[in-house]
């Protein structure tokens, strides 16, 4: 699942039905791999929303993504 996640989100227009597969034969069910679609989907792109309007963390987060006690 994560180098599924990792090629989509590097190298999107590679992903083929072999892909698809794969997660398939993992018994994963089109619904949840649809989810991970949709999912990996919309972090990619709301950071890249992100920096593209050169948004920044707030102040409670740190530099690995954490939230700061």
């Amino acid at each position: 699942m994560c180098l599924f996640a990792e090629k989509l989100t590097l190298q999107p227009s590679t992903i083929t039905k072999l892909d698809i597969d794969t997660l398939s034969n993992y018994d994963l069910s089109d619904k949840e791999i649809s989810e991970i679609v949709q999912i990996v989907s919309y972090f990619n792109y709301i950071n890249r929303v992100a920096d593209g309007l050169g948004l920044e963390p707030e102040e409670f987060i740190d530099e690995k993504g954490y939230k700061i006690n």
